[in-house]
């Protein structure tokens, strides 16, 4: 039986009916034995970074969602494309946590999903973050990469995964991530 291993989704959309969130969601069900995914703290509590406000302390939501990153064996991103790169709450998030001491990303296994309704995926978003991960010293997975494009016509109204290829290529990833985690990973 594998070691179990902790995953933790970090989702870069607010809005509940996001086919990230909605992929995001769908993970659990597609792991394979032995890797428990489970949501990050929300990023919508996280105020926008200032450096004043770190002089007084780190706020409660950045200093949870850091140690939830240090506590996971590896973290997978979920995240939309918005203007041709990642949404300003998730690299605000990203800003505030690699200020951490010690960095949470630092030798984390990552990996990188997004969901659009556009032919693309979220490519470029993906192509941003994994700029910003070489900076937190992450370990990012390169390959399968998920990039769901058409999303609507990949999910149900109700926001399920239904699309079988789809389904699958996420369980291809999520098995290629369990091995990584288990050569590169750990906490």
């Amino acid at each position: 039986m594998p070691q179990s291993r902790t995953i933790l989704t970090i989702c870069g959309s607010l809005r509940s009916g996001s086919y990230n969130a909605a992929l995001a969601r769908a993970l659990p069900a597609l792991a394979p034995e032995g890797l428990r995914i489970v949501a990050s703290p929300g990023l919508d509590e996280i105020p926008s970074y200032n450096a004043d406000v770190q002089g007084a302390g780190f706020p409660a939501p950045v200093t949870a969602l850091g140690e939830a990153v240090r506590q996971a064996d590896g973290v997978i991103f979920v995240t939309p494309e918005y203007n041709y790169s990642v949404p300003g709450v998730l690299k605000n998030a990203i800003d505030w946590l690699s200020r951490l001491q010690p960095a949470p990303f630092a030798g984390k296994p990552v990996a990188i999903q997004s969901a659009s309704m556009s032919v693309l995926g979220g490519v470029r978003a993906q192509y941003h973050l994994r700029q910003v991960l070489v900076f937190l010293d992450a370990l990012v997975l390169n390959k399968p990469e998920i990039m769901v494009a058409s999303a609507q016509a990949k999910f149900s109204a109700e926001g399920e995964l239904t699309d079988a290829a789809t389904r699958d290529f996420v369980k291809a990833q999520l098995a290629a991530f369990a091995g990584f985690v288990d050569r590169f990973g750990g906490r």
